[in-house]
């Protein structure tokens, strides 16, 4: 025997051996290099998310060493000759000598900034992939909280790194935050004068700073985690069964490995290469923060524009009297209505489950196409967030089309009450439509383009049929679901919030029992017809026999 193959010592085997079964190490290695990882370009989102987020972490790092969380006036003396003998905070010098004095330093902030909406826009994406296949439904509903609350946490993260620099743009943020703060009813002076640390500006960039630095990085690492955990427990869906082939699986940890760290190379290239080529935030530009004074055109980062475009299309003389105080909704208003989206797209799994009474377990995907309801939905909500996200710019659409900028917020009022209504009308008929492609598809085959003479004179199209593979891919998510019937309480009537559910699970699922009967899946209910002729069987007198004609 060699001696690579000579047995352990016992007493190091049952050492060995002691250990596994305490730990459950073995197991749980077992475990990973046993699970199917897919590696879809869909379910990349997420990773690309994880990935930024781990760059804007080594970054942010690096950065930490240089900048200064500092209010303190200074006088500039640094190598931007502009701006030599300008009165600025320590945390603007501290930037401004990143960005021209740290070799390397602008790179770095550039990647840091750019990693941030890189995060954000690959979250969101993967939270519109997971809403439009019905990926967030049981037994994955806090996987899909625990990713909005992953997307709230970014969007603050962002914000309070926003306002780090202490330029005018990031002064003029907030200014616009701390009016948001102090139009809460009767608390709100207090809390402004708690969050500044005294009036305006106070030690907000200090406490931005452990926030964006330690507390919010933390916060997001454990979300990271525990929804990783999550899915770990719960098998990740299935876009059809079975739904494995060998062009979107990688079977075990290895594959997975190598495949994760190829995209994480990449995504880090992108970042590098995005901060290398196109400049983003040059604070040199804005001087610093005033806040007698804004810059033309201002505004906050893409993602959190929605807030911005909110403000602006509240009307203006939105405020009465009452108890001998002026109050005005026009600035907490919009906040609210910020806030309640993201409380009604977290909640969402759990107010479909209630109106549809659906309590069972869902592993497979859906097609968007299949479920047209719940698709018109999810456009519905894009259109509302996209229609607050451009009426930020409204100024500036204004300036370059030469409208008034009361003509360019009519306007936005307008699409913002009808935009979803008819994003989700479109959207609907778009996934009815579709339906019925599929419908021929599934009885005729696809055309091949092939076109053949008959003898007689005739031409005839051949079509290709569909393998059974194909058919169970396009019929994902086709089943059948049964007529919503009211419930009643201990008393046997139906409640008035009862009969909206029953008629609103009605509505969400008329469509897919439609689609379902004519794939062929579920049987037509048919009207009871006529009596027949003669009695089968059963108990009692039979009915006489008629004569049929001819007999």
């Amino acid at each position: 025997m060699r001696s690579s193959e000579r047995a352990l010592p016992r007493w190091a085997s049952r050492l060995a051996r002691d250990g596994d079964e305490r730990s459950g190490a073995h197991g749980l290695l077992a475990d990973i290099r046993g699970r199917l990882f897919r590696d879809r370009w869909s379910v990349l989102l997420g990773q690309i998310a994880l990935h930024s987020f781990i760059v804007v972490m080594l970054s942010g790092v690096f950065l930490m060493f240089f900048y200064d969380p500092s209010t303190k006036q200074v006088t500039y003396h640094g190598s931007y000759l502009p701006l030599t003998g300008t009165q600025m905070s320590r945390a603007l010098a501290s930037t401004m000598a990143i960005s021209f004095e740290i070799r390397g330093g602008l790179l770095i902030r550039q990647v840091h900034h750019w990693g941030t909406l890189v995060m954000v826009a690959a979250m969101m994406l993967h939270l519109l992939r997971l809403f439009f296949t019905g990926a967030f439904r049981r037994p994955r509903r806090v996987n899909w909280v625990i990713a909005v609350l992953i997307l709230v946490v970014m969007m603050a993260a962002g914000f309070t790194g926003a306002v780090l620099p202490d330029d005018m743009l990031s002064g003029t943020s907030l200014v616009i935050f701390d009016g948001a703060v102090r139009s809460t009813p009767v608390i709100g002076t207090w809390l402004s004068f708690l969050l500044f640390g005294g009036s305006f500006p106070g030690h907000i960039i200090t406490l931005s700073y452990v926030l964006h630095a330690f507390v919010l990085p933390t916060v997001l690492l454990s979300l990271f985690i525990v929804n990783r955990r999550l899915a770990r427990t719960r098998s990740a869906a299935r876009h059809a069964p079975p739904g494995h082939t060998a062009g979107n699986v990688r079977h075990g940890l290895p594959a997975f490995a190598v495949t994760s760290s190829g995209l994480f190379l990449v995504v880090t290239g992108i970042l590098v290469l995005m901060a290398a080529t196109l400049t983003i935030n040059p604070i040199w530009l804005y001087g610093p923060a005033d806040p007698a004074n804004a810059s033309a055109g201002a505004g906050p980062e893409w993602y959190l524009a929605f807030l911005d475009g909110a403000l602006r299309l509240v009307p203006p003389d939105w405020e009465f009297v009452w108890l001998g105080k002026t109050w005005t909704p026009a600035v907490l208003l919009p906040v609210i209505a910020g806030s309640a989206f993201f409380v009604i797209v977290a909640a969402y799994p759990y107010l479909e489950a209630w109106i549809t009474a659906d309590r069972g377990n869902h592993h497979d995907l859906e097609r968007p196409r299949n479920n047209p309801a719940r698709t018109g939905i999810g456009v519905a909500g894009m259109t509302y967030y996209g229609v607050l996200w451009a009426a930020a710019s409204a100024d500036t659409i204004a300036v370059r089309f030469h409208l008034t900028i009361e003509t360019v917020l009519h306007g936005f009022q307008v699409l913002i009450i009808l935009g979803p209504i008819i994003g989700f009308v479109i959207t609907r008929r778009l996934c009815v439509a579709l339906q019925h492609n599929e419908r021929e598809v599934m009885h005729h085959g696809i055309e091949t383009g092939i076109i053949i003479r008959s003898p007689d004179g005739g031409y005839t199209e051949i079509h290709r049929h569909l393998d059974a593979d194909d058919r169970r891919r396009r019929q994902a998510g086709l089943h059948e679901h049964p007529t919503p019937i009211p419930q009643r309480d201990v008393h046997g009537q139906v409640t008035l919030l009862e009969r909206q559910r029953t008629r609103l699970a009605r509505f969400l699922v008329a469509d897919r029992q439609s689609a379902a009967e004519h794939s062929g899946l579920v049987k037509k209910k048919s009207r009871p017809g006529p009596m027949p002729d003669r009695h089968i069987s059963g108990s009692g007198p039979q009915p006489p026999t008629r004569p049929r004609a001819g007999t």
